[in-house]
């Protein structure tokens, strides 16, 4: 398998988006920086409240937490106040995880995402660090949000892209072992399945001792390739769906027409609204 496949992903990004290669300082977020002792470096964290918020002081709200925040948060943050404002979503506090610069993102997210150490046969040097973001992640940066905000802390969500879709089922592996419940719903769009052969395979097993409920929403682009990206997503969606476990609502979907960069928006908001419909 050739990696080269994944490079120009980023450079799309670069080019098409460089309104939001900084943080936004046009929006009414809220912003702060928060230095991680998991993985030794600082994080740019991104929040935007629902507009009820200040006028619903008793109230307490669900959490959605990106990665790839320094493209995700502009992207979403927005999509979602007017979801809200139409009723085609509930309010939600909306946290983006990120760095310093887009620059950045585009070379540390291969730090921070991946777990295990990566094989030669991945053709790309990652170190596995994702065990370090993941307990930054869970155990510095929610007790930092439930402490300054009103947030629900039984109805969280994770969501990714790419990388950050393989982080988001590798959370949701690691929270399965350790039997907490972090986050209630996993949002993957596109993830890199073929990491490290195929590491993630093992994940509906390690859910059947699950004792939390849970949902999973998993996406991939039609137009992607078919041999690295939409069959190791109809596996894994095949291997969940033989196996019978214990409060996990789990959707899967292959989104017609769309290409690897195309998926992630869709796949965030039906995520949200096909997830939350049964909870």
């Amino acid at each position: 398998m050739s990696f080269q496949r994944f490079i120009p992903i980023w450079t799309i990004i670069l080019l098409t988006a460089c309104s939001a290669t900084e943080k936004n300082n046009d929006r009414d977020d809220l912003h702060f920086t928060q230095y991680s002792e998991s993985v030794k470096d600082t994080f740019y964290i991104d929040i935007q409240l629902p507009k009820e918020y200040k006028e619903n002081p008793d109230k307490k709200y669900p959490t959605l937490v990106f990665v790839d925040g320094n493209f995700y948060f502009p992207v979403m943050a927005p999509i979602f106040h007017q979801y809200e404002n139409t009723g085609l979503l509930e309010p939600f506090i909306v946290v983006g995880v990120g760095y310093n610069s887009m620059k950045t993102m585009d070379s540390l997210r291969v730090r921070d995402y991946l777990f295990p150490k990566a094989l030669l046969s991945d053709e790309l040097k990652a170190d596995g660090g994702g065990q370090n973001f993941y307990n930054y992640i869970t155990q510095e940066l929610l007790p930092k949000i439930d402490s300054e905000f009103r947030t629900d802390q039984a109805d969280r969500t994770l969501l990714g892209h790419s990388f950050g879709g393989y982080f988001v089922l590798f959370s949701l592996l690691k929270q399965s072992a350790k039997q907490t419940n972090d986050f209630k719903y996993f949002i993957s769009a596109s993830p890199t399945l073929w990491y490290n052969g195929f590491f993630l395979d093992k994940l509906p097993e390690q859910l059947l001792t699950n004792e939390n409920k849970l949902g999973v929403y998993l996406s991939v682009g039609a137009l992607e390739d078919s041999t690295w990206a939409v069959d190791p997503v109809k596996k894994l969606t095949q291997e969940f769906q033989n196996k019978e476990i214990r409060g996990l609502d789990f959707k899967s979907r292959i989104f017609n027409h769309l290409d690897h960069m195309d998926v992630s928006i869709l796949t965030f908001t039906k995520g949200l609204q096909e997830l939350r419909a049964g909870k």
